[in-house]
């Protein structure tokens, strides 16, 4: 009886004591989920404000909430007295698991959120990197996937893009053609340099701003190089080039200016019979 009493005793004592641990575990697990689900938010917005995929901020979004509401759960466990040093120790022993098992995949998710954050390169443009080149036509959270000039699907690991470089040949509006027209040496290089001038200043694609550049680059072996360097549009590489090559060899052959091809002279020595 006297035991009953004595515990009777401890009754308040104990549901001060421990009630308070628990109205106070409670209110750190509210205010944890809570802070949780505005740490959620505050995530998806700020990587929306940057057109970033949807998919690859949901989740990056959960990610935040999942770490916050982790840290919480545990906080709310230690606020009512559990033990939560060997829950951690779990915890960070299955992270590392897990992260060791899907260390590929988690590389390339790294990778691909980097690509959507920094914009290397865009759905769209044309890009050379990790060996291949191509038209962007989708950067997944794991992997981009190519168009080659040729229409073949080519289907990349982001971490391979990421870790080495990348060109991108439409991230500026406007390229440079890069050319060297040899003639021979027979030619007039004033008359050879206005041919080309006429040429660049006739065709639709070159540029004014900024000018083109025709200059004697070397006296080589067997012709007169010369650089011939316009300014196209990004988009109209490739049909300026070819176009701008044909325009030049027609104008070469109607004013008479010869390009030389290479040739070789055989000379056969007959050696008189013994």
């Amino acid at each position: 009886m006297d035991n009953l009493d004595t515990y009777m005793e401890q009754v308040p004592e104990l549901v001060m004591t421990y009630g308070l641990q628990v109205v106070m575990a409670l209110v750190i697990f509210i205010i944890g989920k809570y802070f949780s689900g505005v740490v959620k938010r505050l995530t998806s917005k700020m990587l929306l404000k940057r057109d970033i995929d949807k998919t690859v901020v949901s989740f990056v979004a959960n990610l935040a909430w999942a770490v916050v509401f982790v840290f919480t759960v545990i906080a709310t466990l230690g606020q009512i007295g559990v033990q939560t040093a060997s829950l951690v120790a779990v915890i960070g022993a299955a992270g590392l698991a897990v992260g060791l098992a899907l260390q590929g995949s988690l590389s390339n998710f790294a990778a691909g959120v980097l690509m959507v954050i920094f914009r290397p390169c865009r759905v769209g443009d044309y890009i050379e990197a990790a060996g291949i080149a191509g038209t962007v036509d989708e950067i997944t959270i794991f992997s981009t996937k190519l168009r080659s000039p040729d229409n073949k699907v080519i289907v990349a690991p982001n971490s391979a893009v990421m870790n080495g470089t990348i060109t991108n040949y439409s991230a500026m509006e406007t390229r440079r053609l890069d050319l060297v027209i040899g003639v021979s040496y027979d030619a007039d290089i004033r008359q050879t340099k206005e041919v080309l001038k006429q040429v660049l200043d006739n065709n639709s694609h070159v540029l004014k701003d900024p000018a083109y550049t025709v200059a004697l680059l070397e006296l080589a072996d067997s012709s007169i190089n010369f650089v011939v360097r316009p300014w196209v549009k990004g988009s109209e590489y490739w049909p300026a080039r070819f176009e701008i090559l044909e325009e030049i060899k027609l104008a070469l052959d109607a004013a008479d200016i010869g390009i030389p091809y290479p040739q070789m002279d055989i000379y056969v020595k007959e050696t008189p019979a013994a």
